[in-house]
This record gives C-alpha cells, sequence and structure tokens, in this order.
C-alpha cells in the first residue's frame, strides 16, 4: 500500500467500522493504489465486481443504462473518503447491471475481494467492516427509493446539497437532473425557487 495514504485509510476504517490497529496491519499491503481517468470506469455495466475501493481523490457516479432507449439513469454520486463498490456484484459474484465512473481523475486505494474474504476469517474486526459495508449500501438503495417514491424532485435536490454541499460545483447539471429524475428546465426553476428562500 502507498504509504502516504496509509494513515488516511486507517483512520477511516477505524471510524467506519472501528477496525483497531491490529486489525489494520493484518490486511498488511493487501489495499494497493488505483488510478482512474476521467470518464474511466471503476466497473463495467454486465461484469462482475471484484474490489472494495476507498476514495483518496475524485468523484464517481452509479448509474444505469436503459437498454430500451440508451437513456442514463444517475443512482448515486460518491466522493472522498468513501468506499466504493458494487455490493450485490460483489457479494453473489454476479454480473452488475449498474456502470461505476470517475467524474474527475480519481485515486482509490483497493483491496480485492478474495483477501477481503481471508480477513473476515482471521478477524472479527474485518467481519464488522463487511457487515458494515452491506448495511450502508443497503441505506444506500433504501433511501434512494424512499426519497424516488415519496419526495418532490425539490426536496430529493435540497436533501442532495444539503448532504453533498459541494456537489454543485463538481458535477454536471445534466448529471443532477438525471439523479433528480427531472429534465434540465425543471432543476433550473427548482434551484431559483430554492435560492429565493
Amino acid at each position: 500500500m502507498i504509504s502516504s495514504a496509509q494513515p488516511t485509510l486507517q483512520y477511516h476504517l477505524q471510524q467506519f467500522a472501528q477496525l483497531s490497529e491490529d486489525d489494520c496491519q493484518l490486511a498488511g499491503d493487501s489495499w494497493y493504489l488505483r488510478t482512474i481517468g476521467k470518464h474511466e470506469f471503476f466497473n463495467f455495466q454486465n461484469s462482475v465486481c471484484r474490489q472494495v475501493g476507498f476514495i483518496l481523490k475524485g468523484l464517481f457516479r452509479v448509474y444505469y443504462v436503459d437498454p430500451k432507449t440508451d437513456q442514463e439513469y444517475n443512482l448515486y454520486f460518491i466522493t472522498e473518503h468513501a468506499f466504493l463498490t458494487s455490493l450485490k456484484s460483489l457479494l453473489t459474484r454476479t454480473t452488475c447491471p449498474y456502470l461505476i465512473e470517475a467524474l474527475e481523475d480519481a485515486e482509490l486505494l483497493v483491496i480485492d475481494y478474495d483477501r477481503l474474504q481471508q480477513l473476515y476469517a482471521q478477524s472479527h474486526g474485518w467481519e464488522r467492516f463487511g457487515r458494515i459495508l452491506a448495511e450502508q449500501y443497503f441505506m444506500f438503495n433504501q433511501s434512494r427509493s424512499e426519497s424516488l417514491l415519496t419526495q418532490t424532485a425539490e426536496e430529493r435536490y435540497v436533501d442532495l446539497v444539503t448532504k453533498q454541499p459541494d456537489i454543485l460545483n463538481r458535477v454536471s447539471l445534466g448529471h443532477i437532473s438525471s439523479y433528480l429524475g427531472i429534465k434540465g428546465p425543471s432543476l433550473s426553476r427548482i434551484r431559483a425557487q430554492v435560492a429565493r428562500k
């Protein structure tokens, strides 16, 4: 693992899953640096996801392409110091229906699924990491589904900029419109309404 990034990863592993120093040492050099250029992919649609990444630098979008219309639907934006994967694909070893694209040049520390499985068997701390990662992605999916069912586009917009305040400076309005499930002119109207409040 790249030594300069090790303290950052260790801090976030301890915050995320209360891993001990011994747990972190157990992983040794299992994490390694992966760079992904802007508009390149962490994983492709209909491929099996084999890694968990920790984002050191950059921003990703998770999206789906409708095979009938070729229309893209943004599901999430994931930024620095978060763990990135396609969880269902990772756990079931089946192909992923989503694409995970870097919207900026990105650097991640990644660990392979097979190595994670070994760590789970060796340490309750790493088992806890796996459980919390799964819980987090379950909550992402549940919250996203509920927001589409129960919130207006304006409420989804406010929620997004509250939770990720720098997102408007980093993501195109077209991608944000797709995330909100609306067209561009509607986003302009929503932004104006929110600015007036």
